[in-house]
């Protein structure tokens, strides 16, 4: 058995000791909790704290988080030099240790790191059998054989890194890859299984041994988990490009179970950081499950039952309490079709894809580092999750030939994982153990078939990040009542594509009909749905403020930006909760090109980064108001909000930008609140003290700036315009509108009403 880095405890401190000018980070625990610190010391002796990640790491951590922060919505960088490890001579009880530092204020979280063994059940040199059937067609096997026929198939092109302890990089069927190691130490009683690895992935085709599933791969990378996995991940990722992939080929104890099992690395909270981070910066990261007590026996892991250091079920997808790194998590099932999890296993919801845990023949070695050893009985999560990376590998190639792009690791996962086209395990299995990927499958139904739908911001939005408006789609269109061919009335070349004006004002006492259309900068995408939800008019749309309306899905959205409608969702009138304007919000998506979920955007720095850079979703809060000029002092009463962030305090500024004619009216009642928060200094023709609400004159144009100003978390200050424009010009269209301003510099949000004369004549000839 290899030699293994013995358990050791990990804490997480709340702040970065360095940030607050401490070098040594023992004296920083000292000064901030000096009870804790004295406790700690009577308890387990001297001690002392060594950074989990390596300065040179440190130093590139700031421009990668930048750069994760830039590439991916989702992601929200931690400080990751808050990580340390505890040497504590005097003290063998680890678990004491760990629970004395918990209990410090100054300390977020602490655990026992258990690194295991390498992820394999029998590592054996047995002969080796006459074919490699999990190269074979499905069920049995992947079908790497069929993706060969495609170019880019081989791994043409790609770039893949191997994180465990060993290897043998000179064997005779792998040696001519050029195989650089980028860090850490060899492991000498590991070389039998990381050349296994690489003889699954990437074997070459030279009438030599095996033949790897991606046999003409570009660049291959080793990195050793030793000293620190963590810090190793983050470490190479500067050696990868968007939609490189990284295997690893580690498996750690989860804390708290009797005999100690093993599951994914990423249940210690460093390794899962630092796989969030390789994920967001594009990098497709295969993980193996883990191998429970790795005898073969139980118990086995089910991830939905595993808890962080505090105590959240951060492993049970679909929990509230889920976190997810972007891994893509394997298990280990038998090679026999209909294939079932093997018993040490893990398992649960978190399992993204399945391969053969027994029976698989690939390269070996020995500690002495022999390059022509060959082996037919490679198994466990080990031998599984190196046909995941291969399977990624091969649709990697083949995507990026066909269309000269790179599948992010959501995408991949999602091809990856996807039930409908991938081999679903026995019905007789119990667990959940996600599927094997079908290379054919997928080729045949997904990488023929690459969607990249998008609903727009504005009429000029392309489906790329933009600067431009982002709150006034022309894609969710509301009618009071239903239209009989909603593609011909909306959909390409019906003369509305670009026209911003469609819908109606809701009214009370009958059904609605919303119509919402999307483009495809990709390939044809089929059964893409629609959701739409609505929300007061409100100058911040955010995730507390929507209600679902509902949802239409439309079979086939055809590629080459083709605009498409979705037939219609009905708006019960019993939902309607007044007449008047509403905003509204759409996601679209489709299973290989998914929408966020409302949850994603509950987190504001996600909510601003999907704004600008998300396409799958839009926001229409721009409201087209028929005004009657044979009625030019009839009074408009225009209710709005202004919120904050749903869980943050933060600085927003608000600008007004009015074009009514000179002789308009324009009032606003506004909080007493908002005018002592935000300092404005209006002219005031009432106050109502016992509402805390007043009433101001505004000018009918020109620019009004308020704040910016620190607005607590879910603050709503309630704000109406009482208009009345004194214009008779037949023909004029006059305006009011917001923008709401993160620290007064960044648009978040925008709401504009437009009075245009026409706009029920134009409606109607346009829908004629």
């Amino acid at each position: 058995m290899a030699d293994l880095a013995q358990p050791r405890v990990i804490i997480r401190f709340r702040e970065a000791p360095e940030d607050e000018g401490f070098r040594d980070p023992a004296r920083y625990l000292e000064e901030r909790d000096p009870t804790s610190f004295r406790r700690i010391s009577s308890t387990i002796g001297d001690f002392r704290l060594s950074p989990v990640f390596s300065d040179p790491v440190r130093e590139r951590l700031p421009e990668l988080q930048k750069r994760a922060t830039a590439m991916d919505p989702t992601y929200r960088p931690e400080p990751l030099t808050t990580f340390y490890y505890v040497d504590a001579p005097q003290s063998d009880d680890l678990e004491t240790v760990r629970k004395v530092f918990s209990a410090s204020t100054a300390v977020r979280s602490a655990e026992i790191e258990i690194p295991g063994p390498d992820p394999l059940v029998n590592a054996s040199d047995d002969p080796r059998a006459a074919l490699q059937t999990y190269l074979d067609a499905a069920p049995g096997g992947i079908d790497a054989r069929y993706a060969w026929g495609f170019a880019g198939g081989d791994g043409a092109g790609q770039t893949v890194v191997d994180i465990e302890q060993g290897w043998t990089l000179n064997h005779e069927d792998l040696a001519t890859h050029g195989i650089t190691q980028l860090n850490g130490t060899i492991v000498n009683g590991s070389r039998p299984h990381g050349t296994a690895v690489l003889g699954e992935i990437c074997a070459l085709d030279n009438t030599v041994g095996c033949v790897g599933f991606a046999p003409n791969v570009a660049t291959v990378f080793v990195a050793s988990r030793n000293p620190s996995l963590a810090d190793s991940i983050v470490d190479v990722v500067s050696s990868l490009a968007f939609g490189d992939v990284m295997l690893l080929e580690t498996q750690d104890g989860v804390p708290g179970m009797s005999p100690t099992a093993y599951g994914p690395s990423e249940i210690n909270e460093a390794v899962w950081e630092s796989v969030r981070l390789a994920t967001a910066l594009g990098i497709i990261v295969v993980a193996a499950g883990g191998n429970g007590t790795g005898n073969g026996g139980t118990p086995a892991v089910n991830l939905d039952t595993v808890t962080n250091a505090t105590g959240q079920f951060v492993h049970f997808r679909g929990h509230p309490d889920f976190r997810d790194s972007g891994a893509i998590i394997v298990a280990a099932a038998t090679s026999a079709a209909p294939h079932t999890r093997l018993a040490y296993s893990t398992f649960g919801q978190r399992i993204d894809c399945y391969a053969w845990g027994e029976n698989v023949q690939t390269c070996s070695s020995d500690a002495a580092g022999a390059t022509n050893l060959y082996t037919g009985g490679f198994s466990g999560t080990s031998s599984a999750s190196p046909m995941i990376a291969g399977a990624a590998l091969c649709v990697q190639g083949i995507h990026q030939a066909e269309t000269g792009q790179r599948l992010s690791p959501r995408q991949m996962r999602a091809i990856l994982s996807d039930p409908a086209v991938n081999t679903r395990p026995a019905t007789t299995e119990a667990t959940a153990m996600g599927v094997m990927p079908n290379l054919r499958g997928i080729v045949d139904n997904d990488l023929d078939l690459v969607p990249d739908v998008y609903i727009r911001d504005n009429v000029g939005d392309t489906g790329a990040p933009h600067t431009g408006a982002i709150s006034a789609s022309p894609d969710i269109i509301l009618l009071k009542f239903a239209v009989g061919n909603p593609q011909a009335t909306f959909g390409e070349g019906s003369g509305t594509e670009n026209v911003g004006t469609l819908g109606d004002e809701a009214e009370t006492g009958h059904d609605h009909f919303i119509y919402v259309r999307v483009r495809n900068r990709g390939t044809a995408a089929s059964n893409v749905k629609a959701e739409v939800f609505w929300s007061p008019p409100s100058t911040l749309v955010t995730p507390d403020l929507w209600t679902p309306v509902g949802s239409a899905t439309i079979p086939n959205v055809p590629s080459l930006d083709q605009l498409t409608c979705a037939d219609a969702i009905v708006w019960p009138a019993a939902q309607i909760p007044a007449p008047g304007h509403y905003c509204f919000v759409g996601l679209v998506g489709t299973a290989g090109d998914p929408a966020p979920a409302p949850g994603d955007f509950m987190d504001f720095a996600n909510f601003t980064s999907f704004i600008r850079n998300n396409n799958n979703v839009t926001w229409r809060n721009f409201n087209v108001v028929n005004r009657d000029p044979s009625d030019p002092e009839v009074q408009f009463a225009l209710p709005w909000l202004m919120p904050g962030a749903p869980k943050e305090r933060l600085r927003f500024a608000l600008d007004a930008r009015l074009r009514l004619p000179p002789e308009a009216e324009l009032l606003l009642e506004l909080p007493l609140q908002f005018l002592r928060d935000f300092d404005a200094q209006l002219e005031l023709v009432e106050v109502d003290d016992s509402r805390a609400r007043a009433t101001a004159r505004l000018p009918s144009r020109g620019r009004l700036r308020f704040g910016p100003a620190l607005m607590g978390a879910g603050a709503r200050h309630q704000m109406r315009f009482l208009l009345r424009l004194n214009s008779k010009d037949p023909d004029a269209v006059f305006s009011i509108d917001l923008r709401q301003l993160l620290d007064g510099k960044e648009e978040v949000g925008r709401l504009a009403w437009h009075f245009d004369p026409r706009a029920d004549k134009r409606r109607k000839r346009l829908l004629a």
